[in-house]
């Protein structure tokens, strides 16, 4: 752990809180599809209706990553962090209330909103906390939160869901909200953003994405993110959906506490995925690592929705994992070594955000599929984004060890 070492206290406090925000982002968010089945029932609602209630939050993530962007750079990452991590938290407990898929969806967007935020903020704080040669390793841990977010919100469902009903789920979301106080008293914003960020910001910071010099750039970074993001969401949405259904339906007919199992698993190869592309990419480049996670995700992708053995998926359900989502690690490393200090959180919000735009339409899009050829056929769409997302990536530079401007 000499890397760790070599950071000083105020940016080992950014990474927790990075971290933590990142972790506690996935909790809220992925309860949603833990309980997705029981909501449909429960409101009588279509598959198509279910994938649609995921697109709107996605959509409005898109809009909330490129907003609290924005409020990230002209007014500091931490009030940034503070307040999209309440605003998710707090409706995420409504959803709890919703009787109605117009309710459940209105809840959906303004947890949305302060879902793509975070991540935005988190990651500006964290880049501008750490030394560049070990800011993928820092970026890995900090991703790697959404793993452990991700077991919690399976293993929450697994227990509150039997015993009170999918509604007593979402009121879990709420303690994600005390988090903040925390920040509020112990994390500093980076000394970069003091001294540099706030000084140099004004008005019309977005447009500066798309000067002649760093458009394209923006353009592919974006596209290639709107290709792994509605790779992951196509899959991951609907994957407790995927084990549960019937065979007939083109699922694997697990009973609901063993579909939570998978999913627990899974995220311990979704965990060491993070963490490694950081270490990994930090030593070789972020080209090379990015490609090849994107290229193995698209194999094993394939391969585990075509296998229909229960202790096969078991097994490669965290090798899916760590693949199909490790990458995510480097994404904050790319667009940090890309983009100055006082468009940062803007640039970082804009293009994540954007692609999860793009990527609202993988639920949608899936259930639908599902809905006509079974979920096994359905998925094989993201094995697709993701050789798609791996060839954009022609067009984008080696960002390794550059100092943050």
């Amino acid at each position: 752990m000499t890397w760790w070492r070599a950071a000083d206290a105020d940016a080992r406090r950014a990474l927790i809180a990075g971290t933590l925000g990142w972790a506690l982002d996935a909790f809220d968010v992925m309860l949603f599809a833990l309980v997705l089945p029981a909501v449909i029932a429960d409101l009588g609602l279509t598959t198509a209706q279910g994938g649609l209630l995921g697109s709107v939050t996605l959509v409005a993530a898109a809009a909330g990553g490129v907003g609290f962007g924005w409020i990230a750079d002209r007014f500091g990452r931490t009030r940034a962090m503070m307040l999209s991590v309440a605003l998710y938290s707090v409706f995420t407990a409504a959803c709890g209330l919703a009787g109605s898929f117009v309710v459940f969806a209105l809840c959906r967007i303004l947890l949305g909103i302060g879902m793509g935020g975070e991540w935005a903020s988190g990651a500006a704080l964290v880049s501008e906390s750490w030394p560049a040669e070990h800011r993928g390793k820092a970026l890995g841990l900090m991703q790697s939160g959404w793993a452990v977010g991700y077991a919690m919100a399976a293993l929450v469902s697994g227990l509150v869901q039997p015993r009170f009903g999918w509604r007593a789920v979402f009121f879990a979301g709420i303690l994600p909200a005390f988090f903040t106080l925390w920040i509020q008293r112990r994390v500093r914003e980076p000394e970069i953003w003091r001294t540099r960020g706030a000084v140099a910001w004004t008005s019309g910071r977005l447009a500066s994405l798309f000067g002649s010099d760093i458009a394209p750039l923006t353009v592919i970074l974006t596209l290639m993110n709107a290709c792994t993001l509605f790779a992951w969401w196509g899959f991951n949405l609907w994957l407790p959906s995927y084990l549960k259904s019937p065979r007939d339906q083109g699922g694997i007919g697990l009973g609901g506490a063993a579909a939570s199992a998978f999913v627990v698993i899974m995220q311990v190869g979704m965990w060491f995925g993070y963490v490694t592309f950081g270490f990994v990419s930090d030593r070789v480049g972020r080209k090379r690592t990015y490609v090849t996670y994107l290229l193995a995700a698209a194999t094993l992708l394939a391969l585990y929705v075509t296998v229909r053995v229960p202790t096969v998926l078991l097994i490669l359900g965290p090798f899916v994992a760590f693949a199909a989502t490790g990458y995510f690690s480097g994404f904050g490393a790319v667009t940090a070594e890309v983009y100055p200090t006082s468009i940062r959180a803007t640039a970082q919000g804009f293009t994540y955000n954007t692609g999860r735009l793009v990527s609202a339409f993988a639920p949608y899009t899936v259930g639908t599929l599902a809905q006509a050829h079974g979920f096994g056929t359905a998925l094989l769409v993201c094995s697709a984004a993701f050789v798609l997302a791996a060839l954009f990536w022609i067009w984008i530079p080696e960002t390794r060890g550059r100092a943050l401007a």
